[in-house]
């Protein structure tokens, strides 16, 4: 039988060696929380989320992911504003993806990646370059869709986080891990209750 206080230490200094990624991992959680929600405090939370997984990411070598995080935190302002009742205006709707654009949101989203694998590839030591392009080129796309109340951005997060929850493992980051699995189970129960909430809304506007 093993002695706790031998156990102790060693787990006391797990939580200390990787208290921001812990802390980032619980604030990630409750920003999934109030998004599907459509609680626009997500914003302030998903900016504080973002500046932890800075420090997080740039540890791990993931430089695509860690640049990603700044993006966050400009788009947490602006979505803050797109989702906050202005004087007159009505709350943002859930709305869905035209095919145009659709079009242009992939369009953009291929040029993202070639250019973003370009620079990981040619100018860092990054260890998974062409996957962590491809998860931020996505994102990048999908926090867009997000400040747009578009209902599809769940299914664009359904693959990046599926695909991030590899990489995640791979790279030993375990509390990110359970963060991205949970991110991936939920983002499909967010976009049922957003389909819903959408639906919902539309007949009671046609009544």
């Amino acid at each position: 039988m093993l002695c706790p206080y031998k156990i102790y230490p060693q787990n006391m200094n797990w939580i200390f060696d990787n208290i921001i990624e812990i802390i980032g991992t619980i604030a990630g959680l409750i920003f999934l929380y109030l998004e599907i929600k459509q609680n626009k405090w997500l914003w302030p939370v998903g900016l504080f989320t973002s500046l932890m997984y800075i420090y997080v990411f740039f540890i791990a070598k993931l430089y695509a992911d860690m640049s990603l995080q700044f993006y966050y935190v400009l788009i947490s302002v602006y979505g803050w504003i797109a989702w906050s009742k202005g004087a007159g205006q009505k709350e943002l709707p859930v709305t869905r993806l035209p095919k145009e654009l659709f079009l242009i949101l992939f369009g953009a989203s291929m040029l993202i990646y070639v250019a973003i694998s370009f620079v990981l590839v040619n100018y860092t030591d990054g260890s998974i370059p062409y996957w962590d392009a491809f998860t931020t080129a996505l994102s990048i796309v999908a926090t867009w869709m997000l400040a747009r109340k578009i209902l599809e951005q769940w299914l664009v997060w359904v693959i990046v986080n599926a695909v991030s929850l590899g990489l995640y493992i791979y790279k030993g980051l375990y509390p990110t891990s359970i963060l991205f699995f949970f991110y991936t189970v939920l983002a499909v129960v967010g976009y049922i209750h957003w389909k819903k909430d959408m639906l919902l809304s539309k007949a009671v506007s046609s009544n």
